[in-house]
Order: C-alpha cells, then structure tokens, then sequence
C-alpha cells in the first residue's frame, strides 16, 4: 500500500511539473510574441532606420573589403560606443530631440531628418507641414501683382537648344499658397492663401526658364482648392489627388524622368530671405519623402541640386530634409519616378519677385545637371 502511494505521489509531482512547464512555455511564447509585435518591432524599426546606407556599407566592409571601396572619400564612421549606444537606446547624443521628444508634446512634429543643413539650418527652423481646413482656403481674399514692367525684367529670354520630349513635370499638391505682399489687409501667415495669386505662378516661371533653356516642360496649374471642394475631400487629402494628376500625366508622357511638386513655406522673411550681390531671393529647400524603399536616389538628386546651388548661389538653399510618415505624408508621391523632390520657395512674407530670382537660379542649375545627363 505504501509503494502504491508513494507511486501515485510521484506520478502526481511529474504531472504538474509537465504541465507547469508546458503552461510556462506558454506564457514565455505569449509575452515574447507581444513584446515582439508592440515594444520589440517599434523600437528596432526607429532604430534602423537611423542607420543610413553608407553606415550600413561601412559595416559590411568588415566582412568584405570590397564594400567599403564604394565608401565616399568624405565618409566619417562613428565610434563603436557612440553607434552602440544609438541602437541601444534610440538616442542620439547631439540630437536633443531623441531625448525628449515622447516627453514633451508637439516636439514630434520636429522629427524631421535634416539630411544637408543650408547656412542657418537647425531644428528651430525646419519646414512643417499644416494644411489650412478647406473652409479658410475657399474664402475670398483680394490679390494684388506686382508692378507688370519688373515682371518684364525678370522673365527669360528663350536660348538656342534642341527641344526634345517633355522630361519635365511641375504641378502643386497645396496650389493655394500664396505671398502676403500681394494679400492686401492679410496679415495673419495662416491665411496666406488664394486660388490664384499663388505658388503656381512660380511654378509657371520655372516652366518658362526650363523651357527658354531648351528643356520641354509640362507645368500643371490645377486649382487643387476647387477640385478637392467638387471630391467632397479635404485639405489634408490633397496629396491623394494630387497622386492621381502625377499618374496621370505619367501614363500619358512616357518620357517624364523629373517631377517637381512647389510649395511656399510657412516661415517667415528673415528665415526665408537671403541676399546675394545685392537682390534679395527666397530661399529654396528640398523635401525628401522617407517612407517608400527608393527614397535614396530621390535624395541623391536634391543633394546634387543643393551643392551646386550652394556654389554658385551660396545661401539660397536652406538644405535637403528627410520626412518620413511621422512629420508628413512620408512620400509625397515620390515613389513614383526616381528624380522626384518637393521644393519649397519663400515663404508668406517674399514676393513674386523675389521668388522668380530663385526660380532663375534654380532653373540655371537644374539645366546644367539635364544636360550633363543628356550628354552622357
């Protein structure tokens, strides 16, 4: 009787110990899972996309040599703890932002990666996206132009080139924004919009100084107010719409290569204003689209456009910015050639006039990387 109970006992003690380690397993397997899919996949994801191409290159090389041949001469790598503790932790020891921007409301809208900082660039002066509601854009304001004679002066005189195909597509996702010196009375820089007296105007002067370059041009004027208004859509879906006339034009121009989507930003004079050999120019930047798989090569042409605008216009350029779905729309319809940028002229405070100084110095450099490319 006494082996028969010592035997039941013992089966008893392995049953629950089976069992206790079975629903153990479990549990490990559930909280591993959610970890994994909630704390684990968001963190590494933040964490590797900090890690850009040529680091990324750089690591490779300790396994093959050959990697780091296609390193550029100017590449720095970080130190082991500094990269480490990067990964680690999601912080970057010169970047405050990594610290404190969960903590404190509204940092995040400054998560935008400066990819080349322009002269003055820091992150109190980035670009930041905030569409107006479809009501203040349908609102009637009076516009005024500038004087017709000095609209005379500053448009293009044609050159000799042989036009080919169209390669070149301009239009305008936020095609309100306009320029408070011709807004008479407005004087609040969120209403710094009308439906004609707008980006589209330099949009249309880039056209003309592509064009009188010898380079074929397609510049879209589409009123995005009214046709997001007759869609029953709103401002903040204007990037959707705007895919659509991209895909468009697209289907129906094989030979587009380069597209342009213009836009003014929102700061004001004494951020967006430089001087050079005494005329004043608004100052451009480019806008990178992060959150779609070719993003690189679409910043690898606008850091070629800033450079060479840095040496011939030194100042205009106020830099290439990344921005991925967390600032912004994250690819403003970028995927959709690899040569598409968005650019930024001015802001509320230039004037047309100031905007088509930059627009010639944007188009003069443009021009010499078309025909470099052309000729190669």
């Amino acid at each position: 009787m006494r082996n028969q109970t010592s035997y039941t006992i013992t089966f008893i003690t392995i049953r629950n110990t089976i069992v206790s380690f079975v629903v153990g397993m479990v549990f490990i397997f559930v909280i591993t899972g959610f970890i994994a899919t909630n704390a684990y996949s968001s963190s590494m994801n933040n964490a590797s996309s900090n890690i850009s191409g040529e680091l990324l290159t750089y690591v490779l090389s300790f396994e093959n040599s050959y990697f780091g041949q296609a390193l550029p001469e100017q590449f720095e790598p970080p130190s082991t703890l500094t990269l480490g503790f990067e990964l680690a932790t999601n912080i970057k020891p010169d970047d405050i932002r990594t610290l404190i921007g969960n903590e404190i409301p509204g940092l995040s809208t400054f998560n935008t990666r400066i990819i080349v900082a322009g002269e003055g660039t820091d992150i109190t002066n980035m670009p930041i996206e905030s569409p107006p509601a479809l009501e203040v854009l349908m609102e009637e304001r009076e516009a005024s132009m500038i004087d017709l004679e000095e609209l005379e002066k500053l448009k293009p005189k044609e050159t000799v080139q042989e036009k080919g195909h169209q390669q070149v597509f301009i239009h305008h996702t936020h095609s309100w924004e306009s320029f408070l010196p011709h807004l008479p009375g407005v004087k609040n820089p969120d209403r710094a919009t009308h439906n004609e007296m707008n980006i589209t105007l330099v949009g249309e002067r880039l056209g003309e100084e592509l064009e009188a370059s010898g380079i074929p041009t397609i510049v879209d004027k589409t009123d995005m107010t009214s046709k997001l208004h007759s869609r029953n859509m709103k401002s903040v879906q204007s990037y959707r719409l705007s895919r659509e006339i991209v895909e468009e034009a697209i289907t129906e121009n094989n030979d587009i290569m380069f597209i342009f989507d213009l836009h003014r930003d929102s700061l004001r004079k004494d951020k967006t204003t430089v001087t050079i050999n005494g005329e004043k120019y608004a100052r451009i930047l480019f806008v990178i689209g992060e959150s779609h798989e070719n993003y690189e090569l679409n910043e690898q042409f606008a850091k070629e456009l800033h450079d060479k605008l840095e040496k011939k216009y030194p100042g205009l350029s106020r830099g290439v910015f990344g921005k991925d779905k967390t600032t912004g729309n994250g690819v403003y319809n970028q995927d959709l050639a690899e040569s598409s940028i968005l650019i930024e002229f001015g802001g509320v405070d230039n004037s047309l006039e100031e905007n088509y100084r930059a627009t010639a110095a944007f188009a003069e450099v443009f021009s010499e990387v078309y025909w470099e490319q052309q000729q190669n």
